[in-house]
């Protein structure tokens, strides 16, 4: 058995997956000529946005739209687009690209449905996609030392144990993104990568 390292950046002891984050780059290129088109002609936001109203008259296609556009608009586009290249880079290094695929449109899409039901009816945004990664890379992280040999610095740990207590405080104030984060931490369980061999440092 291997004893444990400590890791100033697991994720980055931890990253067998693709090198170039290319799925990361082509979903931050859509998203960013979505809120560009949003921002050039503003009417488009209102036939995409997720409207319980109009998806109970059949446009359905608003749960999936209502990923690559923005309710926050400039600020919102902006700062969801640099959360997704942040994590989306680094959950694309350590789970792959089909894992990453499940865990950012399987997070996002049941954050938009249950935004739909239940949280807040009329809105729009990546960010819950963007959360679901966390969730499971926070799960990465709090398994890093057992499963892996690596001991993330303890503001790692505390921020990962974090994300489902903030998840379900969230969700208490009835915001949108404390499910898909809570999704995201379930997956990042079932998906965790598997054992590797980690240099000693």
């Amino acid at each position: 058995m291997t004893r444990p390292i400590a890791a100033r950046n697991p994720f980055g002891a931890l990253a067998t997956g693709p090198r170039r984050p290319v799925l990361t780059a082509a979903v931050f290129a859509v998203t960013l000529a979505c809120g560009i088109a949003q921002l050039a002609h503003r009417p488009l936001y209102d036939a995409v946005v997720r409207d319980a109203a109009r998806i109970d008259a059949g446009e359905w296609y608003r749960l999936v739209t209502g990923m690559f556009f923005q309710d926050g608009w400039v600020f919102g586009l902006v700062s969801n687009l640099l959360w997704l290249a942040v994590f989306g880079t680094l959950a694309e290094r350590v789970f792959g690209r089909a894992k990453w695929l499940l865990l950012y449109f399987g997070c996002g899409l049941f954050g938009q449905f249950m935004s739909y039901v239940w949280l807040n009816p009329v809105g729009a945004g990546n960010s819950m996609c963007v959360v679901g990664l966390i969730g499971a890379l926070a799960a990465v992280v709090m398994v890093a030392s057992r499963r892996y040999g690596v001991v993330p610095p303890v503001q790692f740990r505390i921020m990962a144990f974090a994300v489902p207590v903030l998840a379900v405080i969230d969700t208490v104030v009835h915001d949108n993104h404390g499910l898909p984060a809570l999704l995201g931490l379930a997956l990042g369980f079932l998906l965790l990568p598997a054992p590797v061999k980690v240099a000693q440092q």
